[in-house]
């Protein structure tokens, strides 16, 4: 269980809004440069940033669906993400938020549209806002998790495992079945963090990254805070 946050680490959010195209040109300016010829650790290769660089955090703001009628299933569900939660907590700081508005990482308990015709288990799903929660606004990640609540509990574990990773900003799939982040899974879904997805994670959170930065310019309108985000990057599964 990741503990409750304290108010330093997710402050209520006052307002939300989407980046204006005007704006996300501007921050696509300020992206800074790679160094060539530097090798990137683990699978970090294979990683992707956002059209804005890479989005990285070391603090989540997270915020797990509740079930107004628990059953054995949903009991299923919660510990299979309380685990996989666990597992990136040793690398990650976590914070449980209860209203779904102050989080950066929501975890939804659904099945994933298909996509492509593509069936699958969980999908992560990244947008980009301008946040205000008690200061200036700045750019925040929201990223929205599905998790198909029909799986076995190993499986839930493994898919959770895998999307939140997505979440936490590795944005790409490793060529190796021993990592979480594998494209392709062997037999056995690993439940629990390689020694490449560790090495991996602790070499993004390295890179330069716009995320907590204000906005470059006007922007257009401010919009609730319950407004739906638009996509900023590709969904993964």
């Amino acid at each position: 269980m990741i503990p409750a946050a304290t108010p330093p680490d997710c402050p209520p959010v006052e307002q939300r809004r989407p980046l204006g195209q005007e704006e996300l040109r501007q921050l696509a300016t300020r992206v800074p440069p790679e160094a060539s010829g530097q090798p990137r650790p683990g699978y970090g290769d294979r990683l992707q940033p956002s059209s804005i660089g890479w989005v990285t955090r070391a603090v989540w703001c997270v915020w797990i669906e509740p079930d107004p009628n628990p059953d054995l299933f949903s009991g299923r569900w919660r510990r299979g993400v309380d685990d996989a939660l666990g597992r990136w907590s040793h690398e990650l700081t976590l914070r449980r938020v209860d209203n779904p508005e102050d989080a950066q990482l929501r975890l939804w308990r659904r099945r994933p549209p298909r996509l492509g015709g593509r069936a699958s288990w969980g999908r992560a799903l990244l947008a980009l806002q301008m946040v205000r929660r008690g200061g200036p606004e700045r750019l925040e990640p929201l990223v929205e998790v599905l998790l198909d609540p029909g799986q076995r509990l190993e499986g839930l574990r493994a898919t959770a495992l895998h999307e939140l990773g997505h979440g936490f900003g590795l944005w790409g799939h490793s060529d190796q079945p021993d990592d979480v982040m594998a494209a392709s899974p062997g037999p056995s879904p690993p439940v629990d963090l390689s020694p490449r997805d560790r090495l991996t994670l602790r070499w993004l959170l390295g890179r330069p990254s716009l995320v907590g930065s204000g906005s470059p310019g006007p922007g257009s309108a401010e919009t609730p805070a319950s407004a739906p985000p638009p996509r900023s990057g590709p969904p993964a599964d």
